[in-house]
């Protein structure tokens, strides 16, 4: 294990400057892990990128944990796992303990204003990067191109990746120009980790359903527990999907006459403290999926310090455990299937598709920034020097990619401490 130090030093470092969600995170995976340190190559870190894309869960997350076991084996895959979620689980789940000292959260999350659009350079520059390899012909080019326009227009939609991913996949098997390497045999299948997943999911929801039933006097930790499982093995699409689930779960269902009547020990949070830690966990390096600390923690906050730290626990280790057991099982899967050429085929097509939802991602976060300087305002302005900076930079220098996520974040000090804004 002690050679893989510097590369778990590079994991960490990239726990605490990797902004901007999974689409941002990939930006600096290719300046921390391809062109630093040479772990894997970009072809690599696209064929990760798309067979995650199709997995539930946390995808940036079973990105890197797959660079951690190509690295060192399951082994070093859970400690690479482990210390890139634990800075971001701490700050949000100390940000719970927080929330009643906060007064103006508005200021707050102006201290971050400049974050987004940083995120939005880094995923611009990955999608720069990658259409290079994945954007070769015709087909892949109208691929691009078409699941940039859905990705856009269903950024939200839970199913929308995944079924962009393997419609591309069937269109570019029309062609039977590429075929699979030779002489490789397919390795036996390992079925520990799907049995494993299988049986916590059916375990957790028996133990949970029955504590309810029964109305158990301990039951919030295993309904909490099952809660973020399954959140955790269902998601598709990332926070912009599990953030709105967990809302409808812990705001809006609690509020409703019928579960007030039939389950009035439902687990809830308050409408703004739930809006104040969906706002920040976009702001904080790290996975978007750590808002589980956040939540574990709010649920249990009037039920003492030694609950609300167990309820951050729960939080993080039962969101992130299904995205741990799927990669872990499937990837050996698809590196088998890949030996087949009607997958080896779709690969073409998959890999042009993850570019296109890189652009669509792009233009849809861009919706959402302030980037009209006929307002007036010093805002805007800052706004497109930030994109437009940070592309150029990542493009064109050896600058560390730490140090922009600081310099913009000193930038947002500056202006929301000033009278530019």
């Amino acid at each position: 294990m002690r050679r893989h130090i510097p590369f778990l030093k590079a994991v960490f470092i990239h726990s605490l400057t990797a902004f901007g969600g999974p689409q941002g995170h990939y930006g600096m995976m290719i300046k921390n892990f391809v062109h630093r340190r040479h772990d894997i190559t970009e072809e690599e870190l696209l064929d990760y990128n798309a067979f995650c894309q199709m997995l539930p869960g946390a995808s940036s997350t079973q990105t890197l944990t797959l660079i951690g076991y190509k690295r060192g084996g399951i082994s070093l895959a859970i400690l690479t796992l482990l210390i890139w979620i634990t800075p971001a689980a701490i700050l949000m789940g100390g940000l719970s303990f927080l929330l009643p000292y906060i007064n103006d959260r508005q200021a707050v999350a102006g201290i971050f204003r400049f974050i987004q659009p940083m995120s939005v350079g880094f995923i611009a520059f990955t999608a720069f990067r990658m259409s290079r390899f994945a954007v070769t012909n015709t087909i892949t080019t109208v691929i691009m191109l078409v699941s940039a326009v859905l990705a856009f227009l269903l950024f939200k939609t839970p199913w929308t990746f995944p079924s962009i991913l393997v419609t591309a996949g069937i269109a570019t098997n029309f062609s039977s120009k590429r075929i699979p390497q030779k002489g490789v045999p397919p390795k036996k299948i390992n079925w520990t980790n799907i049995l494993i997943f299988l049986a916590i999911f059916f375990i957790a929801a028996f133990i949970s359903e029955t504590a309810r039933k029964e109305n158990w006097k301990n039951r919030s930790p295993y309904n909490l527990f099952e809660n973020f499982y399954r959140f955790g093995s269902i998601v598709f699409g990332g926070g912009d999907v599990l953030i709105p689930m967990m809302y409808q779960q812990y705001v809006v269902r609690p509020e409703t006459e019928k579960i007030e009547i039939k389950n009035p020990g439902a687990l809830k949070v308050d409408r703004e403290d739930f809006l104040t830690g969906a706002g920040l966990v976009r702001a904080i390096p790290g996975p978007v999926f750590s808002i589980g600390a956040f939540m574990g923690g709010t649920t249990f906050s009037k039920d003492g310090y030694k609950m609300q730290i167990l309820g951050c626990i729960i939080g993080v280790i039962a969101i992130f455990l299904p995205s741990l057991l799927l990669v872990l099982f499937f990837f050996p899967v698809w590196q088998n299937l890949k030996k087949y050429a009607v997958i080896y085929r779709s690969l073409e097509g998959i890999n042009a598709a993850v570019v296109g939802i890189m652009i669509g991602s792009t233009l849809f976060l861009l919706k959402d920034i302030s980037v009209d300087i006929t307002t007036g305002t010093f805002v805007p302005f800052v706004n497109i020097v930030v994109i437009v900076g940070t592309f150029l930079l990542l493009t064109f220098t050896r600058v560390r990619p730490q140090l922009i996520p600081l310099f913009c974040f000193i930038v947002g000090v500056i202006v929301n401490y000033s009278h530019l804004i």
